[in-house]
């Protein structure tokens, strides 16, 4: 089977009747194979219709081969509804797969098309699918995005069965924090739902579709935060049961009983995380979830944020190590080539030991060893005994010999002595929240053992190339002198010290304001200024990270900073 979870756009058809999807023959390593696809979304289960007809345009009559802007080239019709179609291609220039979706110049929704695939091009947030191109050419209006084939659709994740906790929450914050970024840029998804969510191979949750989706389907909302919070709702109600939370079947997900209502996953599946649970009614209460047990409303993606910021962090699941297997002791004998394999149920004589020497050459070997050992013995006590002898009149001599006066002019070396430290603060001046776990801070000095504060993973050392590095500010309480800062870490780590001016009242709030000291990079670092540091605040710069053993990400722990004179 071709494959298809990351190229087609949304497509059901307001009315709920199945979209005429086309079939397109396609030559691949395993011989030609055939695509088809539905989508069972009910845009008035998800509270959203479309506000304009599909428009008299016909498709354009396209086929596998055919180019656009000769660089384009079609594989795939994964999709024809509505006067538009959607294709896997193929990016000849940069010899990489891409998705397209093509209309006619003069359909009714070509303009909208056209300029929310450049307003979602500009946004540029890699937590999203992106938008490569959007042109208007030879009578055809098309949109070319990112093609992702290591990614999975969350419907078809929940294929299987409910999602993890972890994995529901990563999901959940994660889409929450990317669609209130996008809402804080005047743009909205409408159409947000199970095939619309991708979970990367690196673990990363990206959403396809923004603004686009709902132009190609003349879909729009008069309270379009409301709308996508609803639907972030939908999806972490699905995560956790397994269920959609309307009557309605979709997405190959079971609708919930007629006539009882919304009820909260917890009362759907047992051993739902309760937090989870109450997150999701909150989100949904747009849609009549008013149990007396749940807080406030969640009515936007930035509420939506907020709230989960709030709960009790869930960490992720403890590795499991599986136990290597018992030592299995063989059966070969040196020296056993050439001999005659023993017989089965044939019990062999064990070779007895050879004799301890008896003989009058070995006793006397025996006297002669014995002698020796008690000579060695005693000359090594006399050696010992003379060099303490020695070391007590040598400790007399200095002792008479050594002046108090005021004669001795050479300098006392200064004792390192450690400096407290009375605060921190997680530094993420370059990330698009400015955030990076402030709740595990102080983990970093607590002296205890087992714990430490991370960032956030990333898909690769750099930070995904998104930043150049996250950090922690140390607050020594006054300005003093810095002699060393020694930083153990988790996994080989890169980092910087960085130093804000002493004469710095307050603690900068960019990195300009801190200027580099020292570097190092390992798991147990010692940063020493190349000279004289007098300073209130510092800055632990973290500038590549290690791939975590246990979850195999790549992410920066910090498991204990010390700072000393």
């Amino acid at each position: 089977m071709a494959e298809r979870s990351t190229a087609a756009v949304d497509v059901a058809d307001n009315s709920g009747d199945e979209p005429l999807t086309a079939q397109a023959d396609q030559s691949t390593a395993d011989g030609v194979a055939k695509n088809r696809e539905r989508d069972t979304d009910i845009d008035e289960a998800q509270g959203s219709g479309g506000t304009e007809g599909p428009g008299k345009a016909s498709p354009p009559e396209l086929h596998s081969g055919h180019k656009l802007a000769r660089r384009y080239r079609l594989e795939e019709c994964v999709t024809r509804l509505d006067g538009f179609s959607s294709w896997r291609a193929v990016d000849e220039k940069l010899r990489r797969a891409v998705g397209v979706h093509i209309l006619p110049a003069d359909h009714a929704r070509a303009r909208s098309v056209l300029a929310s695939a450049r307003s979602s091009a500009l946004l540029g947030d890699p937590r999203f699918v992106q938008v490569l191109d959007a042109v208007e050419e030879n009578d055809l209006v098309y949109v070319v995005h990112e093609w992702l084939p290591d990614a999975t659709e969350l419907s078809t994740l929940l294929a299987s069965g409910p999602l993890e906790v972890y994995d529901t929450y990563q999901m959940v914050t994660q889409v929450s924090a990317a669609m209130a970024a996008a809402h804080r840029e005047g743009l909205a998804h409408l159409r947000l739902n199970p095939n619309a969510v991708l979970r990367a191979s690196t673990g990363q949750w990206r959403i396809r579709g923004l603004a686009v989706n709902a132009a190609l389907r003349g879909v729009s909302s008069d309270t379009p935060q409301r709308t996508d919070t609803e639907a972030i709702g939908a999806l972490l109600y699905a995560a956790l049961t397994q269920r959609w939370p309307y009557e309605s079947d979709a997405y190959g997900l079971s609708g919930l009983p007629k006539d009882i209502g919304l009820i909260a996953p917890d009362q759907v599946r047992a051993g739902v995380h309760r937090g989870l649970s109450e997150l999701a009614m909150r989100a949904l209460v747009n849609d009549g979830a008013t149990a007396s047990r749940h807080e406030s409303a969640c009515t936007t993606p930035e509420e939506l944020v907020k709230a989960i910021g709030e709960m009790p962090r869930i960490r992720p699941p403890e590795p499991t190590f599986t136990a290597p297997p018992d030592y299995q002791r063989t059966t070969y004998q040196q020296g056993s080539y050439g001999r005659q394999a023993p017989r089965l149920g044939v019990t062999q004589p064990v070779p007895t030991p050879p004799p301890p020497l008896q003989s009058r050459t070995g006793k006397a070997l025996k006297w002669a060893v014995s002698a020796l050992l008690i000579a060695a013995l005693g000359l090594g006590s006399w050696q010992l005994a003379d060099a303490l002898m020695d070391q007590g009149n040598k400790s007399e001599d200095t002792d008479q010999t050594q002046t108090t006066g005021d004669n001795d002019k050479s300098p006392a070396k200064p004792v390192s002595k450690p400096i407290a430290i009375e605060g921190a603060l997680d530094f993420d001046p370059l990330g698009s929240d400015g955030s990076e776990n402030p709740d595990e801070i102080e983990k970093i000095y607590d002296s205890a053992a087992g714990t430490y504060w991370q960032t956030s993973f990333y898909t690769s050392s750099d930070f995904g190339r998104l930043k150049s590095g996250v950090g922690v500010v140390l607050d020594l309480g006054k300005v003093q002198q810095v002699g060393k800062v020694t930083v153990t870490f988790v996994g080989d780590t890169s980092v910087e010290l960085r130093a804000a001016s002493g004469d710095t009242g307050t603690q900068p709030t960019s990195l300009d304001g801190y200027s580099k000291v020292a570097e190092g990079s390992g798991t147990s670092v010692t940063l020493k200024p190349g000279k004289s540091l007098e300073s209130r605040y510092l800055l632990v710069w973290l500038t590549d990270l290690p791939k975590q053993i246990d979850d195999g990400k790549f992410r920066g722990r910090v498991v204990d900073v010390k700072v000393s004179s």
